[in-house]
C-alpha cells in the first residue's frame, strides 16, 4: 500500500474511533455537570480544602475560584522545581533555574505546557509526576469548568449564578479525567510505551546488531500514565525531548493513531454536551459541524502540501519525510501535526519547522484560529461559543435585527465582551513578535535567517499565546527573554480570555429568555454553520496575514 492511501486510512479510523465515542462521552460529562450529587472521595476533597460544592457561584466568585487555585498551582510548582535538588527521586538533577521554573510552572499551569528544557537531562520522578503531570490533570479541568459556566449562562436565565468552581474541578478530574485516563495509560503499555521508576542507565549504541562503540544515558519513569493525560488533557508536555516522536511514549503507528484520538475525544464530544445541557442537541450538532468542517479541511491540505513532489529528492521519498519519523509516516505525521495545532496539546510526533513551508504555515494557522477546532478541552468550546456570538452579530448587522443565540439577546455588553476576547491573544503575538524582531537580543536565538527565522519567532508567540505548547524547532528559547515572554504570554493568554468569558456567562445567566420568532436566525441550521466557518476564517485572516506574508508564505511561495 503507498503513502498516500495510507494515510487516508488512519484519518478514516481516527474518524470512526471519535463517532462510536460522541454520544456516550458526551451523555457522561453532560451528567457529570447537571448532578447534584457527590461521591464520597469527592466529599473528602472538598472537606480537605474547605469548600462547599452546593454552595451557588456568580461570574466574580467563580473567576476568584480559578485565579486563586491556579495562582497555588504556580508557586508549588515552582517550589518544587526550586528544591528538586534535595527531594528524593530526583535522579541528581539540581534545581532548575528561577526564569525556567517560572516557565515551566506557568506553562503546565495555564495548559500550555511548553517546554525549555530536556524533560529525561532536567526532572526526576518527583518533579515529572508529583508536579508535572497532576498539573496535566486539573489544568484541563478548569478549561472544561470554565466552558461549563459559559454553557450554563446560556442554559440558566434570571440569575447570575454558574454553578460551583469547585466541584466542576473535582468532578472533571475524579468522573471524566481519571477514569479515561487511567484506561489510556494501560492501552498505551500494551502497544510499547515504559511505566516505571527505574534510574538512569548507560545504553550501547547498535546498528544491525552490529555495536558503534558509543553509548548513551537513558532514565525511565512513568511516562505511560503521564502520556495519556498529556494527550487527553490537550496539555501536550512530554516526559522526553523528544515529546511524542520519542519510542519510549509513542512505540508504534497504532500508538501514534490512539494519541491523536485522545486529543481530539474530548473537544469533540464537548459539543453533545453543550447540546444537552442548552436543551438542543441540534444545537451541538451545528458547532460540531463548524469543528469537523476546519479540521478535516486542515488535515487534507497538510497532506496535500506534505505529500505533494517539489523536486527530485522529494519524488524518491513520496514526499517531505526529513524530519518525520519513518514509523509513522508523512500520513501520520500529518494527522497529528494538525489535531496537535487545532486543539491547545502542542505534542509533537515530528518537527514542524522541518514541515514544507505551507505546511508549517498551516500548523501556525491552526493556532491562530484560536484552537477551536475542536480546540483544547473546555477552551475549544467556549473559544468556538464566542465566534458564534460574534457570527451571530454579523448576521444581525447585515438583516438589521437584533442578534439572539439560544434565546439571549447579544447587546452591547455582550459583543464587547466577546470582542475583547478575540482581540487578546492576538495582541500579544504580534506585539511580542515585533519585540523579538526589533531588539538584537532575542534573535540570536534564531538557527535560520530570513522567512524561516521569522518564522521560529512568529510560532513562539503563537504557540505561547494560545496556550498550545509545541515549538517549530530550531528556536533556543533557553533564555532569560523567551523564558520570562513566553510565561507573560501563557499567563495573559489564558486568564484575560477567561475573565470575558465568564463575565459573559453572568450576563447571559441575568437575561430572560427572548421567544423565537419568524425573523431569529437558525443557529442548528447548516447556514449558520458555514457562516461560522468563514467568520472564524475571515477575522483570523485579517488579522494575521501580515505576519504569515513575512513568515511561511514567503517561504511556501519561494520554493
Amino acid at each position: 500500500m503507498g503513502p498516500v492511501p495510507a494515510g487516508v486510512l488512519q484519518l478514516l479510523a481516527l474518524m470512526a474511533a471519535l463517532a462510536l465515542a460522541y454520544r456516550p462521552l458526551g451523555d457522561h460529562m453532560a451528567k457529570v455537570y447537571s448532578s447534584d450529587k457527590h461521591w464520597r472521595v469527592e466529599k473528602w476533597i472538598y472537606k480537605g480544602i474547605g469548600a462547599n460544592p452546593d454552595t451557588e457561584m456568580r461570574w466574580t466568585a467563580y473567576l476568584r475560584g480559578v485565579l486563586a487555585f491556579s495562582v497555588v498551582g504556580v508557586l508549588f510548582l515552582y517550589l518544587l522545581q526550586r528544591l528538586q535538588g534535595v527531594l528524593p527521586g530526583s535522579l541528581g538533577f539540581a534545581a532548575i533555574d528561577p526564569d525556567q521554573a517560572f516557565n515551566t510552572a506557568v506553562s503546565f499551569v495555564t495548559n500550555t505546557n511548553w517546554q525549555s528544557y530536556y524533560g529525561e537531562q532536567a526532572m526526576g520522578h518527583v518533579v515529572q509526576t508529583a508536579g508535572l503531570a497532576v498539573q496535566n490533570f486539573v489544568s484541563a479541568a478548569v478549561g472544561i469548568a470554565v466552558a461549563v459556566a459559559l454553557v450554563r449562562g446560556f442554559a440558566r436565565s434570571r440569575t447570575g449564578e454558574l454553578g460551583n468552581f469547585w466541584a466542576d474541578l473535582v468532578r472533571g478530574v475524579v468522573r471524566i479525567l481519571v477514569p479515561v485516563a487511567f484506561v489510556a495509560a494501560i492501552v498505551l503499555v500494551a502497544c510499547g510505551a515504559i511505566q516505571n521508576f527505574s534510574g538512569i542507565h548507560e545504553v550501547g549504541q547498535f546498528v544491525n546488531g552490529h555495536s558503534m562503540g558509543g553509548s548513551q544515558q537513558w532514565n525511565g519513569g512513568a511516562v505511560a500514565s503521564q502520556e495519556a493525560i498529556k494527550e487527553l488533557g490537550t496539555n501536550g508536555g512530554g516526559y522526553f525531548n523528544a515529546n511524542s516522536a520519542h519510542p519510549f511514549e509513542n512505540p508504534t503507528p497504532l500508538s501514534n493513531l490512539f494519541e491523536i484520538f485522545l486529543i481530539l475525544v474530548i473537544p469533540f464530544a464537548l459539543t453533545r454536551t453543550f447540546g444537552l445541557m442548552v436543551g438542543s442537541v441540534r444545537q451541538g450538532y451545528a458547532i460540531l459541524a463548524t469543528m469537523a468542517t476546519i479540521w478535516l479541511g486542515f488535515t487534507a491540505l497538510m497532506m496535500w502540501t506534505e505529500f505533494a513532489h517539489h523536486g527530485p529528492a522529494f519524488d524518491i521519498a513520496g514526499g517531505a519525510y526529513e524530519g518525520k519519523e519513518v514509523r509513522f509516516g508523512i500520513g501520520g505525521s500529518s494527522i497529528f501535526a494538525t489535531a496537535t495545532t487545532l486543539t491547545s496539546t502542542g505534542a509533537v510526533n515530528s518537527f514542524h519547522s522541518s514541515f514544507t513551508g505551507l505546511g508549517g504555515g498551516i500548523t501556525m494557522l491552526g493556532m491562530m484560529l484560536g484552537e477551536i477546532a475542536p480546540g483544547g478541552t473546555g477552551s475549544g468550546l467556549y473559544g468556538m461559543l464566542i465566534m458564534a456570538i460574534i457570527a451571530v452579530f454579523i448576521a444581525g448587522l447585515m438583516v438589521g435585527r437584533t442578534p439572539e443565540y439560544l434565546g439571549k439577546k447579544i447587546g452591547t455588553r455582550e459583543i464587547k465582551l466577546a470582542a475583547c476576547y478575540i482581540l487578546v491573544t492576538p495582541a500579544l503575538v504580534l506585539v511580542f513578535t515585533a519585540f523579538a524582531m526589533a531588539l538584537p537580543t532575542p534573535a540570536n536565538s534564531m538557527t535560520n535567517s530570513g522567512a524561516h527565522g521569522f518564522s521560529e519567532i512568529l510560532y513562539a508567540y503563537t504557540s505561547a499565546s494560545n496556550n498550545n505548547g509545541s515549538a517549530f524547532a530550531g528556536l533556543n528559547a533557553d533564555t532569560q527573554w523567551f523564558n520570562t515572554t513566553l510565561g507573560l504570554c501563557m499567563l495573559l493568554g489564558r486568564f484575560v480570555p477567561m475573565v470575558f468569558v465568564l463575565a459573559l456567562a453572568g450576563s447571559l445567566a441575568e437575561q430572560k429568555p427572548v421567544p423565537a420568532t419568524a425573523g431569529t436566525l437558525r443557529t442548528e441550521k447548516p447556514l449558520f454553520t458555514g457562516l461560522l466557518v468563514g467568520a472564524i476564517l475571515i477575522i483570523t485572516g485579517l488579522t494575521y496575514f501580515p505576519a504569515l506574508a513575512l513568515g511561511p508564505l514567503a517561504e511556501g511561495l519561494a520554493s
